[in-house]
C-alpha cells in the first residue's frame, strides 16, 4: 500500500503539502493540523508502550501488561487509519477505505469499563503523575484532547464523520482511565487535587 524510496522530495519547501486526494494545501491547513495531532497522539502512545515494557509491570503483572500493550497496539493501528481518513477529504456521507468505525468506539468503551471496574470512584480531580508509566498515559490523554479540539475545528469547516469524532473523544477517556488503572495496578500513589493547599 505504501512505498517510500526517498524521504525528501523538496515539494514541501514552499510550505505546502499534498493530501491523499492529490490536492495541495498549506501545511498550516486545518486538515493537516487535525491529522498532525492524531500522529502526535500515536507517537505518545508509542512512548507509553515503551515505558510500560521497561517498567516492572511485565514481570510483576504479566497478564495485565500484555493486555494493556495489546489494547494500545490496536489503538495505534486505528490512529493510522484515522490519519489516513483525515488525509482523504470525502463528500459528506461517504466513508474512505481506511477509517475508524463505531465498532472501534464500542471496543474502547468496553475497555474503559473493564479498567474502571477495578478502581475506586473519584471524589476529586487527580494530579497527572502516578508513576512514570501513568504519567505518560496522562501526556497521551492531553495530546489526544488537543487532537479532538483540532478535529472539532475541522468539522466546522468540512465534513468529518461522526465515528471519527466519537473515537477521539472516547480515546481520551480511555487514556484517563488507563492512567488511573496503571497507577493502581503498579502500586503508585494517586495524588488528589487539593485546591486549599495553595
Amino acid at each position: 500500500m505504501v512505498y517510500i524510496s526517498k524521504v525528501y522530495t523538496r515539494s514541501g519547501d514552499d510550505g505546502g503539502t499534498m493530501l491523499a486526494t492529490g490536492d495541495r494545501v498549506g501545511k498550516d491547513h486545518q486538515r493537516i493540523r487535525s491529522y498532525g495531532d492524531i500522529d502526535e497522539t500515536n507517537c505518545v502512545i508509542g512512548m507509553l508502550r515503551t515505558e510500560l515494557a521497561r517498567s516492572a509491570a511485565p514481570a510483576s503483572h504479566p497478564g495485565y501488561a500484555a493486555r494493556v500493550d495489546a489494547e494500545l497496539g490496536a489503538i495505534q493501528q486505528e490512529l493510522f487509519n484515522l490519519g489516513a481518513e483525515l488525509a482523504t477529504p470525502m463528500p459528506e456521507g461517504e466513508t474512505p477505505k481506511l477509517a475508524v468505525h463505531d465498532r472501534h468506539v464500542d471496543r474502547l468503551e468496553r475497555e474503559i469499563d473493564a479498567h474502571n471496574d477495578a478502581l475506586e470512584p473519584l471524589r476529586s480531580f487527580i494530579l497527572p503523575g502516578g508513576g512514570a508509566v501513568a504519567a505518560v498515559a496522562h501526556l497521551a490523554r492531553t495530546v489526544c484532547r488537543r487532537a479532538e479540539r483540532e478535529l472539532v475545528a475541522l468539522s466546522r469547516l468540512e465534513p468529518v464523520r461522526p465515528a471519527a469524532m466519537h473515537y477521539v473523544n472516547r480515546l481520551s477517556d480511555y487514556l484517563f482511565v488507563l492512567s488511573r488503572s496503571l497507577t493502581h495496578t503498579l502500586g503508585e500513589p494517586e495524588v488528589l487535587w487539593d485546591p486549599a493547599s495553595v
